[in-house]
Parts: structure tokens; sequence; C-alpha cells
């Protein structure tokens, strides 16, 4: 590997992503065939300016960094199925200056080598290109509508192409969105997925403790924001991802609470639902503790529901297991526990009804999935449902027909919650108390492995950390 290359990226790194990558596109390539053929044009994401002339920090394209592994902005991969299969990358250009000003970049002839694709080509260069590239195809599969001024791109290069029809050349026939042969790529991750899962989860499980320990009472809870950063970032993640959320006493009540501004006080719970993304890939953990170190008899009462919850929704997670089945048992233990300490009156039956409708039930104390796909995104790429949308129109929550069935491979998360706001039907003593515990569930060929499960989840596993 040239000396450049170190610069940017550790080669032996390289030569343990790359083959994954590779693999992606020939599967990609052999759906295409199967399709019918044709060309498939996947953008990374844009730059987004933040203010004047300083940007966001740049993250990929998800779809496009699963194909590539090509981090750069500025890109594009373009798949070729046909009589002759190619893979060919669009890229920044080598510019001197520009390197000087804003970092390294590979160019097309070294991101060809390292990246492994048959052909490069600068970015600017794409335009020309993509018209002669897409003349004859009898498919375009693209995702149209995510992009607004990539869409305007590809339609003028389809429309340059109309315009010599004359002369015998033809645009592709129709339009197959490739985002739903990746979603469904993306369900299962591969060996290498899996690995960065992993190390990412232990990541997280770290900086979870550490909060842990950090927090106090008078303590505000942007402090213990910034101790999960500190230790995502010592452990090599490149961002959160996602904005994390740590929420204190009535906070825990809001589901999606990212102020993280308020001070803790002496008898509250926080909340922190946070993970680091490692190398394209997310975690995601949610833990409940007691501020003080010591939980009070209603909060115990209520994490040891949501504790039930989770491992019956657990249990559940299994091959062959409808989609929606670890959420129907979690749901089930839920109801079951708020009635037998007085959140919900009547039977157990009234409560799964009129929760799975949302007009009461358990739906007022949960209102909220018992998981969803995790990966490359927090809440990945894939469907939940098969069928026709009829079909699917017709599967109420309480309903398997309909619901994929989970396979080896699939990566979903395990997170039920309560979340009690004050009212005049409500015991006192569990007002503004929010509970949600949350793992990051592989499933397996016999069942379901938490890679999480190094946090500390009981009640005395949190107190013991705590007070040591």
């Amino acid at each position: 590997m040239a000396p450049e290359y170190n610069a940017r990226m550790n080669s032996s790194t390289l030569s343990q992503q790359l083959p994954w990558h590779a693999a992606r596109r020939a599967r990609l390539t052999d759906r295409m065939q199967a399709a019918g053929g044709g060309i498939a044009v996947i953008p990374t994401a844009p730059e987004a300016v933040r203010n004047r002339d300083t940007h966001f920090p740049y993250r990929h394209d998800s779809y496009f960094h699963y194909l590539s592994g090509f981090t750069e902005p500025e890109a594009v991969v373009v798949l070729l199925a046909g009589t002759v299969n190619k893979s060919i990358l669009f890229c920044r250009a080598k510019h001197e200056e520009r390197e000087i000003w804003d970092g390294f970049r590979f160019g097309p002839a070294a991101a060809a080598d390292v990246f492994g694709f048959d052909e490069a080509y600068a970015i600017e260069e794409f335009d020309t290109r993509i018209a002669q590239l897409m003349t004859g195809q009898s498919n375009l599969f693209y995702a149209m509508g995510f992009d607004g001024a990539f869409d305007a791109r590809m339609l003028a290069a389809i429309n340059s192409v109309r315009n010599l029809v004359r002369t015998g050349q033809t645009p592709p026939a129709s339009t197959i969105d490739v985002r739903t042969m990746l979603d469904e790529m993306r369900l299962v991750k591969d060996a290498h997925e899996i690995d960065i899962m992993r190390r990412a989860a232990a990541i997280s499980t770290e900086a979870h403790k550490r909060a842990m320990r950090a927090s106090r009472p008078g303590r505000y809870e942007y402090e213990i924001e910034a101790e999960l950063l500190h230790e995502f970032r010592r452990n090599g993640s490149e961002y959160p991802a996602y904005g994390s959320i740590v929420a204190a006493g009535a906070n825990a009540c809001v589901l999606h609470y990212v102020s993280n501004d308020a001070a803790m006080q002496d008898g509250d719970l926080l909340l922190i639902d946070a993970g680091c993304e490692l190398r394209g890939y997310a975690s995601d953990i949610t833990r409940t503790f007691p501020v003080n170190g010591k939980f009070s008899g209603p909060q115990r009462d209520l994490y040891e529901i949501v504790l039930a919850a989770q491992a019956a929704a657990r249990a559940a997670t299994r091959p062959g297991t409808p989609y929606n089945l670890p959420h129907e048992a979690a749901v089930k233990m839920l109801a079951q526990g708020m009635l037998d300490i007085g959140l919900l009156t009547g039977s157990l039956d009234a409560a799964l009804e009129q929760g799975n409708a949302r007009s009461g039930g358990y739906f007022r104390f949960y209102m909220h999935r018992t998981g969803h796909w995790l990966g490359m995104d927090v809440h990945d790429a894939g469907p939940y449902k098969k069928g026709s949308p009829a079909a699917n129109a017709t599967n109420d929550a309480g309903s398997d027909a309909g619901w994929l069935s989970l396979q080896p491979g699939n990566m979903v998360t395990v997170e039920p919650g309560i979340y009690v706001r004050p009212a005049d039907d409500v015991p006192k003593a569990f007002w503004n108390i929010g509970i949600r515990i949350e793992d990051d569930a592989l499933v397996t060929p016999d069942g379901c492995e938490f890679i999480t499960e190094a946090c500390p989840r009981t009640v005395a596993d949190i107190e013991a950390l705590m007070r040591g």
C-alpha cells in the first residue's frame, strides 16, 4: 500500500473491511440480474451547512457505505448488471490545495485500487459519464425522492439520452427502488458487521457504567452526557449514534427528551438512552437508575415490572418467531404488572385490548414498540411486514399475520418501558417515574444473544456499581 494511504487508514484495517463490501456489491448485482439487469446508482450523503461557511460533521450515507466502505463526501457508486458486470466509483479528485485545507483525499486511482472497484473517475465527470452508462440499459436501480438535487441530475441525464432517441439511443425503460433490495440485504448482518457492532456495544456499555458512577444529586444532566461522550470518543467511536437522552425525574416521561439541561434531584431516577457509532454501525442502550444510588420502593416496583417484560420479550426473540411476538410478550407482562400494583384496573384482556387500540389500557403508560432493527442506522433499514399493502393495512398491533419472521443474523433492540405522568386516578407514589431498559439482541440459530449483556441491568447490580 502506498505511503499516502497510511495517512488515511491503517492498511490491515482496510484489508479486513474491503472484501465484505465487494461481496455486497456482487450480491446486489445478482439481484439486479434477477430483476432484468441494468444500472444502479447509489450516491453518498451531501454535506450540510451548519451556519454561514461551516458544515456539520460529515457522515456518509449508510447505503453507499454498505457497498463501498468509502467515507469521503461527493461520491457515487455505480453498478452495471448485464452481459458484463462492473463496479464504478466516482469520487473527489486529488487536489493539493484542498488537501492542505481539508485533509487527505484518495482520488480515483487510489480509491479504485484500495476499495476494489473496477473503475473510478473524478466526480466532475459523473454527469457526462452517467448518461453514457445508462444508455441502452433496461432498468435504472435508483432511490428517487431522497435527495432532490441529485434527483435533478439523474433526470437531466435521462432526458439527455431521450433527446438522442433518433440516433438509436434509449434510456432505461423503468426505475426500480434500489433501497428495497438493499433493505432486505441489510436485515441479516454478516460476520464483519457483527464484529463491529459487538465492539460498539462494549464501548457503550462502559459509557453507561461511567455515567452511573458519575451521577449524584446536584449534578446536571449535561454533565452526565459529557461523561458518555468522553467514553465514546476515548475508545475510538467517531460519533454518538443519535442524540443522547439524559433525563432525570419527570423528564424521563418525555420519550425523546434531548434538552439534557436540568439539575438532578435526590430521589430522581435518571433515564439514559445513549449509544455510540463505530465505523458506521450503531449501538443503542437504555438504562434507568437512581441518582442517589438507591431505588425507592415504588421505583423498584415499576423497575421490576419493566425488567420482567424485557425478559419475556427476550425469550420470544428467536428464529422463526413473527417480529411482533416479542412486543406482545412484553406488553402482556407490563399490563399484568400494572394491574398488580394498581396502575390499571379491570381485567388483563381489557387492558390489552384497549392498549392495542391506543384507547387506554397499557398504552397510557407504555406507548412505543418494544424494539426496532439495529445496524448502520439506529433505526435500521428493512421492512417489518410482508405481503401486499392491503394485507398490511389489516394487521393491527396485536396480530401475527403479515409480520416478518426473525432469522439468524437479525439485530434488534429489546426495550420495554413504563412512563407515569401525574393524574388524579394514578397513585401519587408513581408520579413522574419514567423507566426504560434497552439492550441490543443478535438473533442466533437457537435464540438470541444480548451483545450488551455486560451493562448492569438488575436492581442489585446497579446499586452495587453505584456504591462502588
